[in-house]
């Protein structure tokens, strides 16, 4: 007796049920349970697992708590930005744990246990990003292993310190646009409060295009606004308890998520496109990043073959990185910079005296910047791929108010550069 076929595909569907509900089964309460059972096995304490949210809607409501409350900037600013964490600590001690979901979320605070970690990359693995946080940046800080050391092998000749120096140009002429501008709108008013938060925006983005993209800044700009919208839409998605194959669903934002992506690739593709024909013509003035990332993967791939090199795609989540890894940490560090220095005016004196003696009336240059020391914290070689562009952008800044103001300074306000202040009571 035959079996008829809408039996046969009942009993698969009813399988696959069966598995499918099994595993969500597993993902949302055996697994959770059975690590929460390892970790305090292994001294750690924290919340009992709760089915589906964990801890998450405890973080929302500490964060929203927190942000409601104005502080000083005396203030102890821990409670501010890690409220549930600091909770956690003083409630369960240095060895916690905490739930984003339904996985668990390990507090590390023995110096030599984070050596070890960070150490052992083969063993303490990164954690699987969400599918839709790969839209935001997906480059070198996302890999692992033999693709990591590929692709630093190939990024790394972009940012030595003899190539990094002939951007310094840019930098200052992206200053110098900038306090035209707050020029312009001083000549309006005898006094002026500014807030300065989006004009560093605006400046970060000009300095990391012209320096990125070369003559393409224009471009770059179009890149610095998408890629500001998704990471707004990355936080909103990173804030939510993820759901496997919730990605694949469209949603709203879902679907804006993609689309941006999609017009990145596209404009990151033309202006790849640009460059590489203006190699092979033989025409490219190699002073920015994307053809010396370029050059290196052309090389990489002459010597050691295609395998060897980066994808066209490579490049493109290379650039990506490139652009969101330095631009808004850049601008917030020179907001503080200059909170700072409003807090304590006596190291503006000290400053405008340093720049005075090392530089005079001419333009600051990678050898002066080095000599310059009260703000220079230090920073090593390593640290400097990271911080030259920060460090020469605000050495720029207070250079050219200096150069501009010397034989001027009293027709300016108290509370605009060089002498400025800090009102915590502005909006």
């Amino acid at each position: 007796m035959k079996t008829p076929l809408s039996v046969l595909v009942i009993f698969v569907l009813i399988m696959l049920l069966i598995f499918w509900a099994a595993r969500t089964v597993n993902w949302v309460w055996l697994n959770p349970k059975r690590i929460e059972r390892c970790l305090r096995k292994q001294g750690f304490n924290g919340n009992p697992y709760r089915l589906l949210y964990g801890d998450t809607k405890e973080i929302g409501s500490m964060i929203k708590a927190a942000n409601s409350k104005p502080i000083k900037l005396s203030d102890d600013i821990l409670p501010r930005v890690l409220p549930f964490q600091l909770h956690l600590i003083k409630t369960y001690g240095e060895k916690s744990f905490y739930w984003v979901g339904p996985v668990a979320k390990v507090l590390i605070m023995d110096p030599e246990l984070i050596r070890e970690i960070l150490t052992k990359n083969v063993i303490f693995k990164k954690p699987i990003p969400n599918p839709l946080a790969k839209f935001l940046v997906a480059g070198l800080a996302g890999y692992e292993d033999e693709k990591w050391a590929k692709h630093r092998k190939i990024v790394t000749p972009a940012f030595y310190v003899e190539k990094l120096k002939n951007m310094l140009p840019k930098m200052y002429f992206c200053c110098n646009e900038m306090i035209r501008k707050w020029e312009t709108l001083l000549a309006e008013k005898s006094c002026l409060e500014l807030d300065v938060q989006p004009h560093f925006d605006d400046l970060t983005s000009d300095v990391i295009s012209r320096t990125t993209f070369g003559n393409c800044h224009a471009q770059g700009r179009k890149i610095f606004k998408l890629q500001k919208e998704q990471a707004e839409l990355t936080g909103q998605v990173l804030k939510s308890v993820y759901i496997p194959g919730w990605s694949f669903l469209p949603t709203k934002r879902n679907k804006r998520m993609k689309k941006i992506n999609n017009e990145l690739q596209a404009l990151f593709l033309d202006i790849i496109m640009e460059r590489e024909r203006v190699m092979k013509l033989g025409k490219d003035d190699d002073d920015n990043l994307l053809s010396m990332l370029l050059k290196s993967n052309a090389r990489e791939i002459q010597e050691q073959g295609k395998k060897h090199g980066l994808s066209t795609g490579e490049v493109i989540e290379e650039c990506k990185t490139f652009y969101f890894a330095g631009q808004e940490s850049t601008s917030n560090l020179l907001v503080w910079t200059m909170v700072l220095l409003s807090m304590h005016p006596h190291w503006q004196v000290h400053a405008r005296e340093e720049i005075l003696r090392v530089f005079g009336n001419n333009k600051p240059d990678y050898d002066g910047l080095n000599r310059l020391k009260i703000f220079l914290l230090n920073a090593g070689n390593d640290d400097f791929v990271r911080s030259s562009e920060v460090v020469s952008t605000i050495y720029n800044i207070l250079k050219d108010h200096l150069r501009r103001n010397k034989t001027r300074r009293n027709e300016f306000s108290s509370r605009c550069i060089p002498h400025v202040t800090y009102n915590p009571t502005a909006s």
